[in-house]
């Protein structure tokens, strides 16, 4: 520590921050096991054990927060977990750098942007009065608010998601595509192994440590799917639809004041979160990879 004492330095501003707003806060889930009241404090509020988990096992509304939750934690899992590998393996086919560079740089943009911003850009174009709607009535079909339709919601909120991330994650994968070594694709190419043979087994293989990394991390969020996201645009689907284990954190705490069993929620996607981080870890040390720690 003496040696590099300015490198402790340099990370010590990164330290605070975690323990401030990530390892204290973490005193607050006694809250889970009390019936709380902001006017008694975490000292003044009874004791009521494992009551708040029970009644949030069996309240319809989080069973259908943790049902909603799933179904788009899978179809963000399933489509748009790969969408970045898929557009990193298209740009890495392409010969010209600069079309590579250009389209890098249109699809990294969004990640930038907000989503107050992102949902307002979707109701312009996908709304009753956008040019799709406009579209559909041209054709005979009426005007459709795909906004508005809660049958189409989880596919419209993963298709949002595939928008703004998309950019970032190809990134990461087309850093890790760049790393790997040119004589493998040289050797492969002696071998008379065409495109899809060298990606298969060259590319594909070079990325895998960083894809299992990305896919545990994801795993540890697998019961977060984006509460500004979804709070933004709940009210255009109704709750039943819509409601996650985030917004109905939201709801039933902050508004509605139900602090015990908003915590037990979040106690619980913690919990959940955790043990699929360290089962994902365990799983991929054994196929041969260095995993997350």
């Amino acid at each position: 520590m003496r040696r590099s004492g300015w490198m402790y330095a340099l990370m010590l501003p990164g330290l605070v921050y975690f323990i401030v707003f990530h390892y204290v806060p973490l005193a607050g889930n006694a809250v889970a096991f009390q019936d709380y009241s902001p006017f008694l404090g975490v000292q003044g509020s009874d004791w009521v054990g494992w009551s708040n988990f029970v009644a949030l096992l069996t309240d319809p509304q989080a069973i259908n927060a943790i049902k909603n939750t799933l179904i788009v934690s899978l179809l963000q899992i399933v489509f748009a977990f790969p969408a970045p590998i898929l557009l990193a393996l298209l740009l890495n086919s392409l010969l010209s750098t600069k079309i590579t560079r250009f389209v890098q740089s249109v699809v990294y943009l969004p990640h930038f942007i907000s989503w107050v911003i992102i949902v307002s850009i979707w109701q312009d174009v996908l709304g009753g009065a956008g040019p799709v709607s406009e579209l559909f009535a041209s054709l005979g079909l009426g005007h459709i608010n795909i906004m508005t339709n809660p049958d189409t919601f989880k596919i419209l909120i993963t298709s949002q998601v595939i928008w703004k991330d998309i950019g970032w994650g190809t990134i990461i994968y087309f850093a890790a595509m760049l790393s790997i070594p040119t004589d493998l694709y040289e050797s492969a190419a002696c071998d008379c192994a065409g495109p899809l043979r060298r990606m298969w087994h060259v590319t594909l293989p070079g990325i895998l440590p960083v894809t299992l990394l990305l896919l545990i991390i994801r795993l540890g969020h697998v019961l977060s799917v984006g509460f500004e996201q979804i709070i933004l645009q709940q009210p255009a689907v109704g709750v039943q639809v819509s409601d996650v284990l985030d917004t109905f954190v939201y709801n039933r705490g902050l508004v509605g004041g139900d602090w015990g069993i908003a915590t037990a929620a979040g106690l619980v996607k913690g919990v959940i979160g955790t043990a699929l981080v360290l089962g994902a870890n365990k799983l991929a040390k054994r196929a041969g990879t260095e995993g997350l720690f």
